[in-house]
């Protein structure tokens, strides 16, 4: 797998098998244009929506009512399933990353963040080591009746767990101490707002979240010592108020920590927003290439886009001088729900 004395880079799909998806689709990255190749995929758990890259290994959630994760080898063209999917004893999990040996999901429809331990060969253990349970609620009653973790992640350092909560407006500080999951304090943000995903600044000392009922991006101070998330700013995603539903759903970082780019389904656009100090500024938006943007991925100066609902991921060269992506081409991923990239 080689392309001009390099190794070929690979890109990974997730999507909605019961909307039609294919399952985890593999696609050759090509590295000059950014473009993707369909080589294969494979539908060996239904609904894999999300997916973390690992070495050698792909991990994906499967977000159906009984919640599972599942553990791939990336051999060949077509990733091959190692050892059975492991429930996660919560429902609808809709994120996952890798923490200490673990594999840690969010949980959208229980309301709950859980550690799965992985073998020394990446396999997965035999069973959930620990679930930590959110409580709470909002003011949207058809939106936040009770807790929604859609995301959890690392902190830069590796010391905290973050996870994110839509349905009780807030985000959460946790520790994995022997395997089990600890709420260290909670951060509400602005009520109503429905933060989603939650991205760190390069520098370590910011974080921003994304909040789909807002539609906006809360700016906060990050204390990697004392695991302190501080809200001090808000900023619109789109540069005048929606007509209609708006709903962002990813936001990536650029590595020079300049820019902030969001995904706005409902506007089916993505947001170029620019850091300045502690704040940001929207500079434009421009069309998502298809419809129902539902994440967002960076990489190698090409921004990745999986819409759901027209079925493709497109990609875009981003000009490292504004921000702004330039639409570079498509490729088909029915009910495409994620991009990951080696």
């Amino acid at each position: 797998m080689t392309d001009g004395g390099r190794r070929q880079r690979r890109a990974y799909i997730g999507s909605f098998t019961a909307a039609g998806g294919r399952g985890v689709l593999t696609a050759a990255v090509d590295a000059d244009s950014g473009a993707l190749t369909v080589l294969g995929a494979v539908d060996a758990v239904p609904d894999p929506s999300y997916l973390a890259l690992s070495g050698d290994m792909l991990y994906a959630v499967s977000e159906t009512a009984d919640g599972a994760v599942a553990a791939y080898r990336l051999v060949g063209d077509t990733p091959e399933l190692a050892g059975p999917p492991i429930p996660v004893g919560g429902s609808g999990p809709t994120h996952l990353s890798l923490h200490a040996g673990h594999v840690l999901t969010a949980n959208y429809a229980s309301g709950s963040v859980t550690a799965v331990p992985l073998r020394v060969d990446g396999t997965l253990a035999d069973r959930a080591s620990a679930v930590l349970r959110h409580e709470g609620s909002g003011p949207v009653p058809h939106r936040l009746r009770g807790p929604h973790a859609h995301q959890v992640l690392p902190d830069p350092t590796g010391r905290w767990i973050v996870s994110v909560d839509l349905g009780t407006d807030s985000v959460r500080v946790c520790a994995l101490d022997d395997g089990r999951v600890r709420l260290r304090r909670e951060i509400p943000l602005r009520p109503g707002s429905g933060p989603r995903h939650l991205a760190f600044h390069p520098s370590g000392n910011r974080a921003y979240v994304l909040n789909e009922l807002a539609p906006t991006v809360s700016v906060c101070r990050w204390d990697s010592g004392g695991g302190v998330l501080e809200p001090v700013a808000e900023t619109p995603v789109l540069p005048d108020p929606p007509e209609g539903d708006a709903y962002p759903s990813g936001l990536v970082v650029s590595p020079d920590g300049r820019f902030v780019w969001t995904a706005v389904r409902g506007q089916d656009v993505l947001s170029v927003l620019a850091v300045e100090g502690d704040g940001l500024r929207c500079v434009t938006t421009v069309p998502c290439g298809g419809a129902w943007p539902r994440a967002i991925a960076l990489s190698e100066g090409f921004l990745y886009v999986a819409n759901e609902r027209s079925g493709d991921v497109t990609w875009f060269a981003v000009d490292p001088v504004t921000g702004v992506p330039r639409r570079g081409g498509s490729v088909q991923a029915p009910a495409a729900s994620c991009v990951v990239l080696d």
